[in-house]
């Protein structure tokens, strides 16, 4: 499938730095700290208040966990600031454009607020996707590979989310994998569905998809409904969470709140519920409750696949 098919190539090449342009190749085709063993489930999660603010400080107690509808008991949880491994997918469509410069801002801002020992590989994509750096810390690095954009073509965010899962799962350093996915439109250049690139992220156990949506310019009707369901589809049954500034300059501000949430996720663990047999997926709810709060909303991944035994 387009940029799929280069998987290995990625996962096996050594790290580009700063490529020029015209010599770019297609991307593609990495243990996000969500994992299934046959012990227990450990599970990201970001907890929003009523207000939609990051909810920190929550004990152990505060939490309730139910697996197949069955509730279990939490075994640990731990709120720390560990370094993750991002991949930050960047539109690079035509119609992105007029927004490119807030868009690079947003994305070094991001980078900047983000832990200083992420590691960091970044793919500008249109109807193709191209690594332009591979894993580094290194803004300077960082910002040589948002500064030529090519803004033409199509835009195939279904393969670009394929292709970094399987990335992330292969040659990432740290534990926890994350993909944050900047575009301003819907998916229409991609040979995988929707459907799809959620299997495919859901059998990797991982990462965890922040979408930023800029559709505040675009007339409403149903292209803007089909880009923004499904954006939220790929970060609800991921665990993330979909954002949609509302203005050019908002941009910034959402972008430095996702690399909040990236650095305070809870990560909690519990017994395994198993029994349904391998393959077959168990579906999870998460809930919180704080004094002084009438409603905490989790976020985290719906379930797992049972793994092979």
């Amino acid at each position: 499938m387009g940029c799929i098919a280069v998987a290995t190539l990625l996962a096996s090449s050594p790290a580009i730095a700063q490529p020029q342009k015209q010599s770019r190749k297609p991307s593609a085709g990495p243990h996000i700290l969500f994992r299934v063993t046959s012990e227990e489930v450990v599970l990201n999660c970001n907890v929003l208040n009523h207000k939609g603010k990051l909810m920190n400080g929550l004990r152990k107690g505060d939490f309730r966990v139910w697996d197949d509808a069955a509730p279990q008991k939490i075994i640990s949880l731990q709120q720390t600031d560990s370094p993750v491994s991002i991949g930050l997918l960047v539109d690079d469509s035509g119609s992105m454009r007029p927004r490119r410069a807030a868009v690079t801002k947003a994305a070094l801002d991001l980078i900047q607020t983000s832990n200083p020992d992420d590691q960091t590989f970044v793919v500008n994509f249109a109807d193709q996707a191209y690594l332009d750096q591979d894993f580094t810390a290194s803004p300077d690095r960082l910002r040589s590979s948002l500064s030529h954009p090519s803004m033409m073509g199509g835009t195939a965010i279904y393969d670009t989310v394929i292709t970094a899962s399987k990335k992330l799962e292969h040659t990432a350093a740290r534990p926890r994998k994350v993909i944050v996915l900047i575009t301003d439109g819907e998916d229409n250049a991609s040979k995988a569905t929707l459907s799809q690139a959620i299997r495919q992220v859901q059998d990797l156990r991982g990462p965890v998809i922040y979408s930023i949506g800029l559709l505040f310019d675009q007339e409403t009707g149903d292209q803007v409904r089909k880009a923004r369901h499904d954006l939220e589809a790929l970060s609800d049954q991921t665990g993330g969470i979909a954002l949609f500034p509302k203005s050019a300059g908002q941009i910034d501000s959402v972008a430095k709140e996702v690399a909040q949430a990236i650095r305070n996720q809870y990560t909690l663990a519990y017994r395994a519920n198993r029994g349904a047999g391998a393959g077959s997926f168990h579906t999870v709810k998460v809930s919180a409750k704080a004094k002084g709060y009438p409603r905490l909303i989790v976020h985290t991944r719906p379930g797992y696949w049972e793994p092979a035994k």
